[in-house]
């Protein structure tokens, strides 16, 4: 799924119970994250649920460095802001995360209006980490 798909299902939907039902189904289409992958080390400070993202690391055709995530939740409705995340960031180079405003695409959703002050902070925190991961692959990289 990519997220010019998410936009358009988002702009089919008028009620929010309904868009909330589809950001839920979204996180149950998430790839399964191992158990051993619920690691300290994976586990994203700041949220009021817990949130787990694990990175992979690859090379695109042109050598470059790619990011690939697998990410999870205990609460049903972050699963689905992780499965909106990581169809933004998932499979890019550092520099395409770094240029992304991940904020301004879950703003553009409605989601400013519609998330707890919790749950945008754990929003927040999920795309600092993921930006920290871009930078220090980066960093390695020169």
């Amino acid at each position: 799924m990519t997220i010019d798909e998410i936009r358009d299902n988002f702009a089919l939907l008028d009620e929010w119970d309904d868009r909330y039902r589809y950001v839920i189904e979204l996180g149950r289409m998430l790839d399964p994250m191992p158990d051993a992958e619920h690691s300290a080390a994976n586990k994203v400070q700041g949220c009021a649920s817990q949130v787990w993202l694990s990175r992979r690391l690859s090379r695109n055709s042109r050598g470059e460095p790619v990011l690939n995530y697998l990410g999870d939740s205990d609460a049903h409705i972050v699963r689905g802001l992780i499965a909106i995340l990581l169809t933004l960031v998932s499979g890019r180079t550092p520099q395409q995360i770094l240029a992304t405003d991940a904020p301004a695409v879950f703003d553009e959703l409605g989601f400013r209006e519609h998330l707890t002050p919790q749950r945008s902070n754990g929003l927040r925190s999920m795309v600092e980490r993921i930006r920290t991961d871009a930078r220090e692959t980066l960093a390695a990289a020169s």
